[in-house]
């Protein structure tokens, strides 16, 4: 039996069958197993169709695996919970309220008192940097600004878990780095653990202590490795990082990996 504090994320054995209108079947996770202790910061990476999204998407609550099960603080997880925060690619804010009131927004559910909201929506704007765009509307700001957005509201419930769904996809490069080392800051800072999808090789590596490649569907984990970047990112400059000796070369066998996994998919169809 598990340790009545345990708060290590556990997902035994899950797979993921969706059925079609047309009375087919798509097998998209197979037997997924993994263990993710309490702030620990893991990547994951793969081909197109491969079930990132479909298993971050499982561990959040939202999709009932076919078989299987995840537990966290020794609890099955059924649905969405406060436990469990998501960031989505597009931040999914309020367009129609302030900075402040989105971030505020989920303390507001649990009717926590205003003086507490006030003061915790003060602390996470500092936080993301963002202490001068409280009263904003989301429109008015950038999409990197709109992410530090998205970021602090998932803080702002204080999950143990806080989910990532390619939450940098859709910003330039220059915002995408910086939004990098926020990541980083905010891991470290906070002691949250961390799942990242993403589709970049080089956000993986830069952002996983754990990296986790997928295989093709149905999903399977083909490969972990255990990397030093996201530490070194903590205190250093990305750039500066993307300079180790081994970096370029985990850079390229990943890659290959990956190259390799899409021309099978691609032979599938022809």
């Amino acid at each position: 039996m598990r340790d009545q504090t345990d708060s290590t994320l556990h997902i035994d054995n899950v797979s993921m069958t969706f059925t079609l209108p047309n009375g087919t079947s798509i097998e998209a996770l197979k037997d997924v197993s993994l263990e993710l202790k309490a702030g620990e910061l893991l990547s994951v990476l793969g081909p197109s169709g491969c079930g990132k999204s479909t298993l971050l998407n499982i561990v959040a609550g939202f999709l009932a695996p076919t078989d299987g099960q995840v537990i966290l603080n020794n609890n099955k997880v059924t649905g969405p919970h406060s436990e469990r925060g998501m960031v989505f690619q597009q931040g999914a804010l309020f367009e129609w309220m302030s900075v402040r009131k989105n971030i505020g927004f989920g303390l507001r559910m649990r009717n926590v008192p205003k003086s507490e909201i006030r003061e915790k929506v003060d602390e996470l704007l500092e936080i993301v940097g963002l202490h001068e765009f409280g009263d904003k509307a989301i429109y008015e700001l950038s999409g990197g600004m709109q992410q530090r957005v998205a970021l602090a509201r998932c803080l702002a419930n204080d999950p143990d878990v806080i989910l990532m769904d390619e939450p940098l996809g859709a910003l330039d490069a220059l915002t995408r780095e910086k939004m990098q080392g926020l990541v980083l800051k905010l891991w470290k800072g906070t002691g949250k653990t961390i799942v990242l999808i993403t589709h970049s090789v080089e956000e993986a590596l830069l952002l996983g202590e754990r990296l986790l490649v997928m295989a093709p569907r149905p999903g399977r984990i083909h490969k972990e490795y255990k990397l030093p970047f996201a530490e070194m990112g903590v205190a250093a400059d990305l750039r500066e990082v993307k300079k180790h000796k081994d970096y370029a070369a985990k850079r390229e066998e990943i890659l290959s990996i990956i190259w390799e996994m899409e021309e099978e998919i691609m032979g599938r169809k022809e």
